[in-house]
């Protein structure tokens, strides 16, 4: 028992907390992907487009409100009361910003709640009289999810400046258990019960937290006390990355907006798609990110920037060895991937050939979607937030003016031919939506990278483009790889059944991961040794 206290309450390095991350992430985004079959069996896609749907005010509020602030602005000020080893403080700042969310998120519930028939006409503007007040039904019900997380994102503030990731990693998995759940049982209370299912998961999100919190020392009390410096300083901070998140929610309100006056099923294809690549993304970029993020901020509290700059220069190239071939991967392989996901019950062979189009230009960004919260999080530790958001704003306008003008496109280009019939495609639909959003975060990352090395151009080094570019390299072998053993297998199994596409998927993704290793190891990718050896450029980290 005191082993297992152990795990759970000490403090986590750098390369520990990735492992447990990317662990846990894993767990939790299959879990994800589990909870989205269930419901693609049991549901409907024009009942699955009104659920997705509901989740866009309550999102809004959620990003615009809190989760700003705790990646902007919380952790960083709370790791300096740390640095100066200020318990007192750092427990009086958690009460205030806990009881000044909880009154925002309050506050704004019941808005919304008066308000969201005016407002759902915004998000989905072409939907009928029944999915539309169907809509603003579950929205209202889904307003409560942005209190629990508002104080599970707090205490998940805290485990993460004390560098305590496990319990802040078992949150998610509990949340989507209880989702699950509710698909499994949604035959029966259909997706009400489904919606409930989602506050109850929200609320465990919380609460899961809160034992580890209080054996750190934190207590609740019901203080608010505007006057403190670093509730000033903490808005301050919050503001430029509030706008930021709001500015992506609204662009996914635009994008829901859109796909509500097309075929039926695609703002279902839009959020599946996106659930998918995003299961890359957290636990091969984000997790990354977030672990290094409180020794980011700390180096900087401490004035540290040569370990500023190792720790980025390292978590860059991890990052982009990661998802570079990720992409690859999920963009050959993308119908196999929906297919073996979602392939059965209510989700047809058109849900799955628009699912895997849209998930396939959602892939080619994978690698820039990774890289985007590492790079914002080191603004962040310097308590930079508003070069991240103007960033954030110009990424923002250039996908919803794609979103808009690239089916535009198809009246430019030849008709005739089938790559020409291919482009048409990805220029068309729900399809259209996900090429706007990659071509957004392109502009983002590259954006986010100038600016940073600008203010510290010791990132600059030229090992980090040579790393990314031997890594896009060997990548592109491995694609052929995977290509050709992808064809290859169609001779071999049975298409026409799960077992068939699942062996022509795994034996695919396993000579792809071979080959990577091996031209890894060939051409002497250092981010490889690092991974095997816990060295790079030849320093040794204790981390």
């Amino acid at each position: 028992m005191k082993r297992l206290f152990n795990i759970f309450s000490k403090e986590n390095s750098v390369r520990t907390a990735s492992v447990i991350l990317i662990i846990t992430l894993a767990l939790s985004n299959v879990l994800g992907l589990l909870r989205d079959r269930f419901l693609a069996q049991n549901i409907h896609d024009f009942d699955l487009d009104i659920y997705y749907a509901s989740f866009r005010i309550p999102d809004l509020i959620f990003n615009f409100l809190i989760l700003g602030t705790i990646t902007s602005a919380f952790i960083p000020i709370f790791s300096e009361y740390l640095a100066r080893n200020d318990r007192k403080g750092a427990w009086h700042l958690t009460n205030l910003l806990i009881n000044v969310a909880l009154a925002f998120t309050i506050v704004a519930a019941i808005l919304m709640a008066i308000f969201m028939p005016t407002v759902t006409h915004l998000v989905v503007p072409n939907f009928d009289g029944h999915r539309f007040d169907e809509t603003v039904h579950y929205s209202r019900l889904l307003m409560l999810t942005p209190i629990f997380f508002s104080i599970s994102y707090i205490l998940g503030g805290v485990l993460n400046s004390f560098k305590r990731f496990l319990v802040y990693s078992i949150a998610p998995l509990v949340y989507n258990s209880s989702i699950i759940v509710g698909a499994l049982l949604a035959q029966k209370f259909g997706i009400e019960g489904v919606v409930y299912s989602v506050i109850v998961g929200s609320a465990l999100h919380a609460f899961i937290q809160l034992p580890a919190v209080m054996r750190l020392g934190f207590s609740y009390r019901t203080v608010f006390d505007f006057k403190n410096n670093s509730i000033k300083q903490i808005v301050q901070l919050m503001l430029p990355r509030s706008i930021s998140m709001g500015a992506n929610q609204i662009m996914l309100l635009i994008f829901t907006a859109i796909a509500s006056a097309l075929a039926a099923g695609s703002i279902m294809a839009f959020n599946f798609a996106n659930n998918i690549q995003t299961m890359p993304i957290v636990v091969l970029g984000t997790s990354f990110a977030t672990a290094t993020f409180p020794t980011l901020a700390e180096k900087i509290a401490k004035k540290d920037f040569n370990g500023f700059a190792f720790y980025l220069d390292r978590a860059i190239r991890v990052i982009a060895l990661l998802l570079i071939p990720a992409s690859i991967i999920t963009f050959i392989l993308r119908a196999q991937i929906v297919r073996l996901i979602f392939g059965s019950g209510k989700f047809t062979w058109e849900d799955t050939q628009m699912t895997a189009l849209t998930l396939g230009l959602f892939s080619i960004s994978l690698v820039a979607q990774g890289l985007i919260p590492l790079l914002a999080r080191a603004f962040y530790a310097m308590k930079n937030t508003r070069t991240p958001m103007f960033i954030s704003l110009v990424t923002v306008a250039i996908s919803v003016i794609g979103a808009y003008t690239l089916p535009l496109l198809n009246d430019v280009i030849p008709s005739t031919g089938h790559y020409w019939s291919l482009i048409h495609s990805c220029l068309t639909g729900v399809a259209a939506l996900a090429l706007a959003f990659s071509i957004g975060n392109f502009v983002n990352v590259l954006l986010l990278f100038f600016y940073l090395g600008k203010m510290h151009p010791e990132i600059y080094k030229k090992e980090v483009l040579s790393s990314i570019g031997k890594t896009i390299f060997i990548s592109l072998i491995m694609g052929v790889v995977v290509w050709l053993t992808m064809h290859s297998m169609v001779n071999i199994v049975d298409m026409t059944r799960f077992v068939g596409v699942l062996t022509q998927a795994t034996v695919s993704i396993l000579a792809g991961i071979v080959s990577f290793l091996v031209l890894g190891r060939f051409f002497n990718s250092e981010e490889l040794t690092w991974a095997l050896t816990r060295k790079i450029n030849g320093i040794k980290s204790t981390d």
